[in-house]
């Protein structure tokens, strides 16, 4: 059963309370500089370099960090499950870890939402009961050595160049590549670095399904301080049965997914354009008998104006390739979209303030599979604005 809106709004505003408390009463415990690298930031927003920190004991320092932020959102051609305009708390997550020793941890509880270009906007209350539940993030790592490590749990996907969470990215809004991908799997994965290069490979339940038929990996080769290359790629290894969440679509679980990426960071500029393909089986029980696949581009960017002001954009294009046999992954089984969004974004410590002006475009879409109550539209504007803290 669906939380009501008013408890998901008391749980937001404690979550805030105690996030401001323990920023209060923990300040001289801080360190510095911040040793976190997870959550994963690709920017402009910056992670508290003073998080709050307590003695563990055997385990080290503990760290608690998080992100307490509301957006506010204005859109055209609403689908028929959306309104015209939201209004809803973002992220109340708060996120607690080690970062030395042989046992390391991570995990992340509360509430989130999961914005994304060309789909319906989910309530935080409800996003967080359809999908990952209050601890959407948390695994045990097991560190012998600096080169290499295995983490056990809910783990965060190693496809795309954006990541789950609002704050993490360079825009309020995921894009439509990111609508083909995981976000988190449940399983194991292991790690090593040797030189430039880091490996990392997984068996884990695909999009968050239960069954663990899913390998993916990634290898990572960092040119020099200002250039890196990564290849992602993996699948199903068997098939996973129908499931009617939408964290577990059916199609999307028996896919493969590739992802080229490559990451310009130099300031001013941080320079992200990749590539992805997927192959999604056919089912005949299902009505879609076809494969399908998609293949899209994407770029992102960011520029600092200054220490406190930043730009950011993107640009993407996917084209599903089947037929009207084939699963339905965009606006109908043989359509494509375009997006643009533009990002600026103000940050000055803790506290932030952004906005996305974004656009899509779907083409080929098929009657009733597009944008409007009718599902008529091929166009769809937004204006986001979310505003918050990174504690």
């Amino acid at each position: 059963m669906p939380m009501p809106r008013s408890i998901g709004m008391r749980i937001g505003f404690a979550v805030l309370g105690t996030a401001l408390s323990a920023l209060g009463t923990a300040r001289a415990q801080s360190p510095s500089p911040n040793p976190m690298t997870v959550p994963a930031m690709a920017g402009p927003l910056a992670a508290n370099p003073h998080p709050v920190s307590f003695d563990g004991g055997p385990l080290g320092n503990i760290y608690v960090t998080g992100a307490v932020s509301g957006l506010g959102l204005l859109q055209s051609e609403p689908f028929p499950s959306d309104h015209q305009s939201r209004a809803d708390l973002s992220n109340g997550l708060v996120s607690v870890q080690n970062t030395a020793g042989l046992v390391q941890f991570f995990a992340q509880a509360g509430l989130y939402s999961f914005p994304a270009l060309g789909a319906p906007y989910l309530q935080s209350w409800k996003a967080t009961g359809e999908f990952f539940g209050p601890v959407p993030v948390a695994y045990a790592k097991l560190m012998p050595s600096d080169a290499f490590s295995v983490e056990v749990g809910k783990l965060p996907t190693l496809f795309g160049a954006e990541y789950g969470f609002t704050f993490q990215n360079m825009n309020v809004e995921r894009g439509l590549l990111w609508n083909q991908e995981p976000i988190v799997s449940r399983g194991i994965q292991a790690n090593y670095t040797t030189g430039p290069l880091a490996f990392s490979a997984s068996l884990n339940d695909g999009f968050y399904s239960d069954s663990y038929n899913w390998l993916s990996g990634t290898v990572t080769w960092t040119i020099n301080k200002e250039n890196t290359l990564a290849l992602a790629g993996g699948g199903n290894f068997g098939q996973t049965g129908k499931n009617a969440l939408p964290k577990s679509p059916y199609f999307y679980n028996n896919s493969d997914i590739v992802n080229l990426i490559y990451t310009y960071n130099r300031a001013p500029w941080t320079v992200t354009p990749y590539f992805q393909y997927t192959h999604v089986p056919g089912n005949a029980l299902l009505g879609a008998p076809h494969d399908n696949s998609t293949i899209g581009a994407a770029i992102l960017a960011s520029y600092a104006l200054s220490d406190r002001v930043s730009l950011a954009g993107r640009a993407e294009y996917i084209a599903a390739t089947g037929d009207a046999l084939s699963p339905n992954l965009l606006y109908g089984p043989d359509s494509s979209a375009m997006s643009l969004t533009l990002t600026p974004t103000w940050q000055n410590g803790i506290w932030f303030v952004r906005g996305d002006l974004s656009f899509v475009q779907a083409f080929g879409a098929t009657a009733g599979s597009a944008f409007g109550r009718d599902g008529a539209g091929t166009t769809q504007g937004r204006a986001v604005i979310e505003a918050g803290i990174l504690f």
